[in-house]
């Protein structure tokens, strides 16, 4: 695949996928307004169209930021995670709201095809904008490796020539040092001949020479002699070092036990404490008059925590069934605590 295609695929990519974020922005718009007016006071009816404008915008937000990261190579982290979902879920409890309530589950099943496009569009373009982007740093990868490999071949070219200059040039200085030396070594027999009388002389160049050895050996053992103390000497120090790293490993994994066996214990005295409290709140009996509303909420959530029935827990609190009831939903799921809401307030 060359630059070209990849581009033509890129562009098809954000066509499509701008379209159906347009239209199911559209869509969100003419289907969550009437919602939105009918539980808006009906002076501020007028502002309607708010809610679903500012969830699409957020949703534009993610997936065009989403492309340009795709694109760069980067990650945002979770938090682009966290809103391309909360948007997503968001879009789609406000579209399938009205029929919900309704008890519609057509409706619900028709108003959920558009966000539900729109997030599995999201997640699929966003995959598809990595692998593209995967792809296009794997080619530019494969070329530049090729031209470097051309490159390498120039370069191995131009260090055999250099190198068959070289040993040219090595093979004429051998030739002409060979001739130096044939007619050094004719001088060398003609003034033999003639030194004989400076052989004495020789003989204590050479004595000189031998001691010039020696001390050159003795020179040489000390330094010998200085690396190997330096050898020993680096040789102790490392072993210290291994010794203090492995007792602060040691000193380190001993904190962390105590940390963790620290707060296994404040875990498991919470666990009690929370314990005792919904004891205390369930041993009180049935309420004589209601309790107040955040002592209530706590009342019922001991009581489905410890699997009372709805109507024991409207006992013991002293409100009603289904503000209760309500309540037990929203424990089940707090994502439907919303709709549960709007529903006990008609």
């Amino acid at each position: 695949m060359n630059s070209v295609q990849i581009r033509s695929a890129e562009k098809a990519l954000s066509v499509g996928t701008w379209l159906i974020v347009a239209g199911a922005m559209l869509y969100s718009i003419l289907t969550v307004t009437p919602l939105a007016a009918a539980h808006t006071p009906v002076r501020w009816a007028w502002t309607a169209p708010i809610l679903p404008l500012v969830v699409d915008a957020a949703v534009v937000i993610v997936v065009r930021l989403d492309a340009v990261l795709a694109r760069l190579g980067g990650e945002g982290g979770r938090w682009p995670v966290v809103l391309r979902w909360m948007t997503g879920c968001m879009t789609l409890a406000l579209n399938v709201a009205d029929s919900a309530l309704k008890n519609d589950l057509v409706g619900v099943a028709v108003h959920a095809v558009a966000p539900l496009l729109l997030i599995v569009t999201a997640e699929t373009g966003l995959a598809y904008r990595r692998a593209i982007t995967a792809a296009v740093a794997a080619l530019a990868a494969r070329q530049q490796a090729e031209r470097e490999a051309r490159e390498h071949a120039a370069t191995r070219r131009r260090e055999e020539a250099v190198r068959l200059a070289r040993e040219e040039r090595e093979h004429a200085a051998a030739v002409a040092r060979e001739q130096r030396e044939h007619a050094a070594e004719l001088a060398r027999e003609q003034r033999e001949h003639e030194a004989s009388m400076a052989r004495e002389q020789a003989g204590r160049e050479a004595a000189l020479r031998r001691e010039e050895r020696e001390r050159e050996q003795t020179r040489q053992r000390v330094e010998r002699e200085e690396r190997e103390r330096r050898d020993r000497e680096r040789e102790q120090l490392q072993r210290e070092r291994e010794h203090q790293a492995r007792q602060a490993r040691e000193r380190a994994e001993k904190e962390q036990r105590e940390r963790a066996e620290r707060e296994r214990r404040e875990q498991r005295d919470r666990e009690e404490r929370a314990a005792r409290e919904r004891a205390a709140l369930l041993s009180a009996g049935p309420a004589a008059e209601k309790q107040p509303e955040d002592v209530a909420r706590a009342t019922v959530h001991a009581a489905y925590v410890e699997g009372l029935s709805v109507r024991a827990a409207a006992e013991l609190c002293g409100w009603s069934v289904g503000w209760v009831s309500s309540r037990y939903a929203e424990h089940r799921d707090p994502s439907a605590g919303g709709a549960e809401l709007a529903i006990a307030s008609r």
